[in-house]
């Protein structure tokens, strides 16, 4: 594997289907975690809550409030998914940076770096514990505190484009792209804090399709990002960046 310590960014839509948390879904997206660690990858994954609830779409709440609620919707879907690995035999435990001991442990450095060292898949609830910070930054902050080799994020959208694909079909998948470039470009690849902490500690951030082009769901997307086939973009340090042909 070209990337054997990855933190893996979990969207909360792809737990959603019938229901805001859909376990058949949910059983789904654990079945990629399955084949990250049945082939080596020592992982920790975040988990986000738009499923249950989005703290910038709250109207005139309380951003404080807002986000609060946004945590504690993380943590119910990092509950499901926790289940769903164990179904499935891998082993994993639930780290939350808001503490609820009825529920799940704590979160500390050490103790989430121990657990995946030990070849246990860490699933990091409640984002970084503070509002105004998305479950992507935390995904970038929880990644640089288990040491990943990089960030890697299924998205719908198979990479970053010069624009919106869906509006524009001149758009040009970009394959390489450097933080400096999504920055000043304004690309909407993930939000700006995560590209900028990512810049800081040369995390490379790797986006890949979530799956196949007709719609069908691959854990080999995710198998194959992990070991360096770019089928989608890959944000580093070095300049300029590289489209798709």
């Amino acid at each position: 594997m070209k990337y054997e310590r990855i933190l893996l960014k979990v969207s909360g839509e792809v737990l959603s289907g019938k229901t805001p948390i859909d376990f058949d879904n949910v059983m789904v997206a654990a079945g990629h975690i399955k084949a990250l660690h049945d082939n080596g990858c020592k992982l920790g994954v975040v988990v986000g809550g738009g499923n249950i609830w989005r703290g910038r779409s709250s109207g005139t709440m309380d951003r404080n409030r807002a986000d609060n609620i946004g945590m504690l919707a993380t943590s119910c879907n990092a509950l499901a998914l926790e289940q769903a690995l164990i179904d499935l035999n891998v082993p994993v435990r639930v780290l939350s940076a808001v503490s609820m001991e009825m529920f799940m442990d704590s979160y500390s450095a050490r103790e989430a770096n121990k657990s995946v060292d030990e070849g246990t898949v860490v699933i990091f609830a409640c984002g970084t514990g503070a509002p105004f910070f998305s479950t992507d930054t935390a995904a970038a902050l929880r990644a640089a505190q288990i040491h990943a080799d990089a960030l890697l994020l299924a998205k719908a959208v198979d990479g970053i484009y010069t624009a919106d694909p869906k509006k524009d079909p001149t758009a040009k998948r970009y394959v390489r792209i450097s933080y400096d470039e999504v920055i000043a470009r304004n690309l909407k690849a993930t939000d700006l804090t995560a590209i900028s902490f990512c810049r800081e500690y040369s995390l490379p951030i790797v986006l890949f399709p979530l799956n196949n082009p007709d719609g069908s769901a691959s854990s080999k997307n995710f198998v194959d990002a992990a070991n360096g086939v770019n089928a989608g973009t890959v944000v580093d340090a070095q300049p300029g960046f590289e489209l798709a042909e």
